[in-house]
């Protein structure tokens, strides 16, 4: 069955980022994932990795200007000077703290202008992945669906498919978030064995509550199933909302014959 890693983005959301890592380490987790973990020091970070036996796999470029809704920065035009700054953070982050991979977010993208925002997408994505590379770092793309953010530029696995093709980049991976495909297309078995040569990260969630893992639309057994019969040998994220204390919500891997 998969390797898991817990995104504490979600997981154990009371506690101050070093204490959640604890948490994860408590659990049974052999990595960890995060969104934007910029304001705890990146070697504070690394030294509880290291102490716990923990890997640390990705963190996500900073969402820019929240009140002006952007979520991300990758296919603003206008805005690639601080697209290229969130990745230099991220990239020296990263760096110090030990991870692996850094999410590229594209932000939100107005009607009407996605044939400029693809392209700035392009560039931006062209010059950050030869940055990440001179640090053995993968960049990875993730559709995200459009009723959880509604203009972000892309909510279709297809649709980072072609960017990865017109990025042209070895480093520039998918992000398979089951839960946004389940939420945006649905048929996710299939999708996930389609792409699954450029797939770098897989995420979990229930579709559609972005709950544990145990309910709704989604048989995970399954998906977990077909994960190892596609030798996938990657982590899968648990990137999932509590429906309450987190610790209680981890019976789910009991249920289904598993440990984090």
């Amino acid at each position: 069955m998969p390797r898991f890693s817990a995104n504490l983005g979600f997981l154990w959301p009371d506690l101050p980022l070093p204490a959640r890592i604890e948490a994860a380490a408590r659990a049974g987790f052999k990595a960890i994932e995060l969104h934007w973990p910029y304001d705890t020091p990146a070697d504070e970070v690394r030294a509880r990795c290291e102490q716990l036996g923990l890997t640390l796999l990705g963190v996500n470029t900073v969402v820019g200007d929240g009140g002006r809704g952007e979520f991300g920065l990758g296919a603003l035009p206008g805005r690639e000077a601080d697209f290229q700054a969130a990745v230099d953070q991220a990239i020296a982050w990263s760096v110090a703290a030990g991870g692996q991979s850094i999410h590229a977010m594209a932000g939100i993208v107005p009607p009407g202008s996605r044939p400029l925002a693809t392209d700035t997408f392009v560039r931006n994505l062209g010059l950050a992945a030869d940055k990440a590379a001179e640090h053995g770092l993968t960049l990875l793309l993730e559709p995200i669906n459009p009723r959880d953010k509604p203009g972000y530029f892309y909510s279709r696995v297809a649709e980072a498919d072609t960017i990865i093709d017109y990025v042209g980049k070895d480093n520039v991976r998918l992000m398979f978030d089951a839960y946004h495909v389940g939420v945006t297309e649905g048929d996710v078995l299939t999708r996930l064995a389609r792409h699954l040569p450029r797939i770098g990260h897989v995420q979990i969630a229930a579709v559609p509550s972005r709950a544990e893992p145990d309910e709704g639309e989604l048989r995970y057994e399954i998906l977990f199933e077909q994960l190892d019969a596609l030798g996938y040998a990657g982590w899968v994220g648990c990137e999932y909302k509590p429906r309450g204390d987190t610790d209680a919500g981890l019976a789910w891997f009991g249920k289904m014959g598993l440990s984090p």
